[in-house]
């Protein structure tokens, strides 16, 4: 029996497994948490939504006679990734993350590293700063505990409201981005500091690129500790995962 592909997306390497799977004809369907409004055409059908938890989804691979699974959401989308693991062994639904490696600290990096977000934010409290915050939209309420720092915010959607921070400004725009570019905005507005979560992968790495560059600090969230599961990072890597391994659900 040929593979039914549930991808849970929201990436660059989600998109090039969807155009590689629609490539060979593969019953596929790419999954979004909703959470970017203006989402980029497919080559397959896909969903947005949530599932409903552990159970929702367990019950969308019974009812959609899903026989393979690729996680390829965002490092940081932990819950969703804890629910693929549960679901999966639930229903004996054979799964495979699809992963992005972590950036490393390089020549010339100034890394401090925080745990979580709650941890950067804590690590915030000091002097007033210029902080190019690159974290998304979905925490920046968090950051309203450090109040007397000016933000500058790169988002791909606007806001639905304004984020609570005094002093901030946005930019609506969507990567992938250069270093050049990036080591530009950082100068422009003539930020001291950078927190990012570290998402890995080159399509936002620029901004990490050229805060070494110009000798700027990051603050570097480290990624959530997720459950054990099979993982590879490339789309190649996915491909022969497909080809090797067996349909046959478990009971």
């Amino acid at each position: 029996m040929p593979p039914n592909l549930l991808i849970l997306g929201g990436t660059l390497e989600a998109s090039a497994l969807a155009r590689a799977v629609a490539k060979m004809g593969m019953a596929a369907t790419l999954s979004y948490a909703g959470r970017v409004e203006r989402l980029k055409e497919q080559p397959i059908p896909r969903r947005v939504g949530g599932f409903g938890g552990v159970c929702g989804l367990a019950q969308y691979l019974r009812d959609h006679k899903i026989t393979h699974v690729v996680d390829a959401t965002h490092p940081f989308a932990a819950q969703m990734s804890k629910n693929a693991v549960a679901a999966c062994r639930q229903t004996a639904t054979q799964l495979l993350a699809l992963t992005r490696p972590p950036w490393r600290r390089g020549a010339g990096d100034d890394w401090q590293h925080a745990c979580d977000i709650a941890a950067a934010v804590t690590a915030l409290s000091g002097p007033e700063k210029r902080v190019m915050l690159a974290i998304g939209r979905m925490h920046l309420a968090q950051f309203s505990r450090s109040p007397h720092h000016w933000y500058l915010l790169r988002l791909v959607d606007p806001p639905d409201v304004p984020p609570p921070l005094p002093h901030h400004h946005i930019i609506i725009s969507r990567g992938p981005f250069t270093v050049a570019a990036d080591a530009a905005l950082l100068q422009d507005h003539d930020i001291d500091l950078v927190v990012a979560k570290n998402a890995g992968g080159s399509g936002a790495q620029a901004k990490i690129l050229a805060a070494r560059q110009l000798g700027l600090p990051v603050l570097m969230i480290d990624r959530p500790v997720l459950p054990p599961r099979d993982e590879v990072g490339s789309v190649d890597a996915v491909l022969d995962w497909l080809a090797h391994h067996g349909t046959e659900r478990g009971v």
